[in-house]
């Protein structure tokens, strides 16, 4: 699959590889799917069963965040194992209450005098069904040790819908004024990461403003960063009143993670010409 990595402007810094990147660190011995999912009872067992046969994968991950279906029992009959959240958090506390859930296990599955075997963390959208098989090209660089995050691009979609890219425009210019990285599909949100990269990110952007936010933070702290085509499938939001609701919560929620992003870095920048 072709592939892209970090690619800055001209006029813009190229990130450097940290020392203490993917490159200095062991690479992950294996792969944990987590699976953040509401309301997705009627696709989540195909889902389930495609991130089963990603070479690599020993966990899969499924958090019920809220659901007010059977999502939980359906991903637990597919094989998954499940973390439930009673109340609606939003995407980035489910994809950091999985995380977490596998940190705790690799901490607990080890050895008092030993470090922590660590897992590359492969995150899967809930409605993908059986093309979540096809992430499988996302894993790869990262258990080799030669990237720290790679992105999905995904391919023109089967089924009519979609916004008018208002949101996406946003993300875009954000990640590119902020660490210089010229991202293909910036809200993507299949992604695969190194122990690194996740720590880089951390603290997660709240709601929508994940992806973005995640890009930005991890571009910054030296990693890489590399975007990966995959045929994968979803369902796509419409042009109705609640898919517009929807998209006006995705534009407030990635405009705030770029105001952050940038107060911080103009207050970074004021503190080192302190010096």
């Amino acid at each position: 699959m072709p592939e892209k990595s970090n690619r800055t402007p001209q006029d813009a810094p190229k990130p450097q590889t940290s020392p203490t990147g993917a490159e200095a660190a062991s690479a992950p011995e294996a792969i944990a799917a987590i699976i953040p999912a509401m309301n997705e009872s009627e696709r989540i067992a195909a889902t389930v069963r495609g991130a089963k046969a990603i070479p690599g994968v020993d966990v899969v991950m499924v958090v019920d965040d809220g659901s007010s279906d059977d999502t939980g029992t359906v991903a637990r009959r597919a094989g998954a194992e499940v973390v439930t959240h009673r109340k609606n958090k939003g995407k980035a506390a489910a994809m950091m209450t999985g995380a977490f859930a596998i940190r705790n296990r690799e901490i607990s599955d080890s050895d008092p005098d030993q470090e922590p075997k660590h897992r590359a963390l492969l995150f899967i959208d809930g409605d993908l069904e059986d093309s979540a098989l096809h992430t499988t090209p996302l894993a790869a660089p990262v258990l080799a040790g030669e990237t720290d995050m790679t992105i999905a691009i995904l391919p023109v979609q089967k089924r009519k819908g979609g916004g008018f890219g208002f949101v996406v425009g946003l993300a875009k210019k954000g990640i590119a004024e902020l660490c210089g990285f010229e991202a293909t599909q910036p809200l993507s949100g299949m992604r695969c990461l190194s122990r690194e990269a996740f720590d880089a990110a951390l603290p997660f952007a709240a709601g929508w403003g994940v992806e973005t936010a995640m890009t930005i933070d991890v571009v910054n702290a030296g990693l890489r960063v590399t975007e990966v085509e995959c045929d994968l499938h979803h369902r796509v939001t419409g042009r109705d009143l609640k898919a517009q609701l929807h998209r006006a919560a995705q534009y407030r929620d990635v405009a705030r993670a770029i105001v952050v992003r940038r107060l911080r870095a103009k207050k970074a920048a004021k503190k080192a010409a302190a010096k």
